[in-house]
């Protein structure tokens, strides 16, 4: 039985949602093709008419979440620059839901190292991902002393997914709600202006 294109796409990406979920609460690891496919509500059968194999499963499930949080995290903040946009953009990321959140929150956390040991594709579409989260913020905020706009975006990316992932390997102790505040407090200090200092005598 052939089947239109629009319900091949329709199925990837049913795939692609039952994936994601898992690889948030089991890992890459824990997120066997049959898992996947039965949260999926398909036989295991049909899962190699979509992807090559599971590593490629983890790259394209990285490329489409990076896709789908473009809005969460960006949407609405258009005309804010500097301080403005990166004190929305930074609280939307760094807090307590998207920590706990294990159905809709950040993928990144549980499956990083994975992708560090992946496959070239995995690599790549994390590399993508990030690229191009960083070009959207390097254009929105500005350049300091010593440092361009695009390695602030750059640095600002690390931070969020690096304290974002201690935050989660510390969740039931006190220090990852202590690592969400810090991360927030550097970063949003960062973007403030600098204190113009006065040129007379106190």
């Amino acid at each position: 039985m052939r089947y239109a294109p629009e319900h091949k796409q329709a199925t990837r990406e049913r795939i692609l949602a039952a994936a994601e979920s898992l690889f948030r609460k089991e890992g890459f690891a824990g997120a066997s093709v049959e898992r996947v496919m039965r949260a999926a509500g398909l036989t295991v059968g049909g899962f190699y008419a979509h992807f090559a194999s599971k590593d490629s499963l983890l790259a394209e499930s990285v490329r489409a979440f990076f896709q789908h949080q473009h809005s969460r995290w960006l949407g609405g903040l258009e005309e804010l620059r500097d301080a403005e946009f990166l004190s929305h953009f930074v609280r939307r990321y760094l807090n307590r839901h998207n920590r706990d959140d294990m159905e809709e929150g950040c993928i990144l956390p549980s499956v990083l190292s994975d992708v560090t040991r992946g496959t070239p594709e995995a690599r790549e579409a994390l590399g993508q991902g990030v690229e191009a989260l960083a070009a959207e913020l390097g254009a929105r905020v500005a350049s300091g002393e010593g440092v361009t706009g695009r390695q602030r975006a750059l640095a600002t990316v690390a931070l969020l997914f690096g304290a974002m992932t201690l935050a989660r390997a510390t969740k039931a102790t006190p220090l990852s709600d202590e690592i969400l505040e810090a991360a927030r407090a550097f970063l949003l200090a960062g973007a403030a202006p600098p204190v113009k200092k006065s040129g007379g005598a106190s």
